[in-house]
């Protein structure tokens, strides 16, 4: 028994820590080209696995996108991202995401994810700190197509693309979000 409760110990040690730093990174109100750079990667990276989700970017009202969002757990588990908003086609924004979740739930896992809002009630709602939801439950994984047959809930849509780790869950929990405009 004494061993079992090392290994897991190690595992998490090797597993979960060094993902988090790849998507705990702190965008810097300072160096708007950093963020910039790192949100074309993360969108090209989804427009090259979901050539579909061209029509989410052009129809949505506004984005935000989170470059690397890092997620660790081992009962009790965690993420942070952040990231950029996006409104006709030009950064108008900062953002954050946190997620707490609960349940079976083991790894540590580094991810992209895009939101898109359909209408400017979604936006506002997101601008205002009252968007939460499960991801889990929401979330569509960005692969060849997936965009096509994928809709809005809620006026929201998300889109995620894991980057590596490997997380094994059946958790509850829910993202929420901040907003930082540019110009206040």
């Amino acid at each position: 028994m004494h061993s079992s409760a090392l290994s897991l110990k190690t595992l998490v040690l090797f597993v979960i820590l060094p993902l988090l730093p790849m998507g705990c990174a702190s965008w810097d109100p300072n160096k708007p080209a950093e963020t910039e750079k790192a949100v074309k990667e993360a969108v090209a990276e989804f427009k090259k696995h979901d050539p579909s989700l061209k029509a989410f970017f052009e129809k949505a009202y506004a984005y935000a996108v989170y470059p690397s969002v890092g997620k660790g757990a081992m009962g009790v588990g965690g993420a942070y991202g952040s990231g950029a908003v996006y409104r006709d086609g030009k950064m108008i924004g900062y953002t954050s995401l946190s997620q707490v979740t609960i349940g079976f739930q083991l790894g540590g896992q580094a991810y992209r994810e895009i939101i898109f809002f359909k209408n400017e009630k979604a936006f506002k709602t997101f601008k205002s700190g009252s968007l939460e939801f499960s991801a889990q439950a929401t979330a569509v994984a960005a692969t060849a197509g997936a965009a096509a047959n994928a809709d809005y809930a809620n006026d929201v849509a998300v889109f995620t693309l894991v980057r590596g780790g490997l997380m094994y869950e059946a958790a509850i929990g829910g993202q929420t979000f901040s907003f930082e405009p540019l110009e206040k």
